[in-house]
């Protein structure tokens, strides 16, 4: 995976129960997995912004539930800082579900805005995003 252009910080752990933020049909998804994580032995892995994620799908169309899917973090609340010194911070905790292993999205539509560090490191999730930020 290419490298963000952000201190990235401690976000989510496996576990936390994230929006979905694409029409891909789930709402409610919680983080089981971080796909190619580094984190230190014996210690619990995080996700941070643009990490790719394994989610399963808690509430949203009833044949998706239950369901297991890739994803990326694309929103977070906790702030992270960027190079040039400025602190950003989301409203809420959010990711984006991918349909593939390439990264592309599963959803049409991304509702609300994402970073900035997941257009560096997917850009094809990024085509979908109304707002960048």
């Amino acid at each position: 995976m290419k490298a963000i252009n952000a201190k990235a910080t401690r976000g989510l752990n496996l576990g936390s129960v994230v929006n979905a933020t694409d029409n891909s049909g789930a709402n409610l998804v919680r983080i089981v997995s971080v796909k190619k994580g580094k984190s230190t032995k014996k210690r619990q892995q995080y996700a941070k912004i643009a990490d790719w994620v394994k989610v399963s799908v808690k509430k949203g169309k009833p044949e998706m539930k239950g369901e297991v899917f890739d994803a990326v973090v694309v929103r977070l609340r906790r702030p992270y800082r960027r190079k040039d010194g400025e602190r950003i911070a989301f409203s809420d905790n959010a990711v984006v579900l991918l349909k593939d292993e390439k990264g592309n999205p599963k959803g049409t539509q991304i509702k609300g805005p994402i970073a900035r560090e997941v257009q560096e490191r997917w850009a094809t999730v990024a085509k979908n995003a109304r707002i960048v930020v």
